[in-house]
């Protein structure tokens, strides 16, 4: 894939604090790892290497110790290839809280699709020789945010079309939504942060992320950026039926509320 300027996508939350980011760094080799710690100190940035870890088990080990606040983790480690990727899954499950980016030698389109769908909230590739775009990617992440350039969400966005990545018969879809989820759900693919939502629906920031949980059950989805190109691709024309805009959803369930009750 080209290299293309990276934006950050679909921002959960702001983190205003200038408390130090601990990172997780987790490579193939000790001596990989040795040279990015030593980086990570030099860059001046407010990062601290809480571990460093080249093995599956020397991951999660190091989650179960220590306080990560993002994990660095190459796709392959010492246990062999895609190793990095087959931790993901462990990680999700256990420390869903902690954002992880994944490290790539070169990009491949299919293990971008694949980090994506096992829960990573970047992809970076250690190709890049700028080191300030990593640490623009670790305090992106930090705050919620998501790291892809726009050639991966295009990426994204076909795999929905052409793969059914979330299928249709595996999920009623987004009419099981009620009213207010699915306004969130559509804020949520407009890009717009908790805060954000949360201000324009008259909520609280924790009643939008309830009602995250319930949409991602509901659709069968694990996080933010799935929900997203789930809403993206019920818009397009192509569908029977797309869902419209919050707005219109809302006002065309409040004149039909009478009738519902009858």
């Amino acid at each position: 894939m080209a290299s293309q300027p990276h934006r950050v996508l679909f921002p959960e939350q702001q983190q205003t604090d200038r408390t130090p980011i601990r990172v997780l760094i987790g490579l193939n080799t000790p001596m990989d790892c040795q040279l990015l710690q030593t980086a990570v100190k030099n860059s001046r940035q407010r990062f601290d290497v809480a571990a460093c870890a080249v093995s599956r088990h020397g991951i999660l080990d190091s989650f179960s110790r220590e306080k990560i606040d993002v994990a660095l983790i190459n796709v392959d480690l010492e246990d062999g290839r895609l190793a990095g990727l087959e931790v993901l899954p462990e990680l999700r499950a256990t420390h869903h809280e902690t954002p992880v980016v994944m490290l790539f030698d070169t990009w491949q389109d299919d293990l971008i699709l694949h980090a994506f769908r096992a829960g990573a909230k970047g992809v970076f590739c250690r190709l890049e020789k700028d080191l300030e775009q990593l640490w623009k990617c670790i305090n992106a992440v930090y705050e919620g945010q998501v790291w892809a350039n726009s050639g991966q969400l295009q990426l994204l966005l076909n795999a929905l079309r052409s793969e059914a990545v979330i299928s249709p018969v595996a999920s009623p879809g987004m009419r099981s939504l009620a009213v207010r989820e699915a306004q969130v759900a559509n804020l949520v693919a407009e890009g717009l942060p908790n805060r954000d939502i949360a201000v324009k629906l008259g909520l609280s920031e924790h009643t939008v992320s309830n009602y995250l949980f319930r949409i991602y059950n509901k659709l069968g989805i694990s996080n933010r950026i799935e929900l997203a190109l789930y809403v993206l691709k019920e818009r397009e024309p192509r569908n029977a039926l797309p869902l419209p805009p919050a707005s219109i959803r809302e006002s065309r369930t409040k004149g039909k509320t009478m009738g519902a009750k009858a």
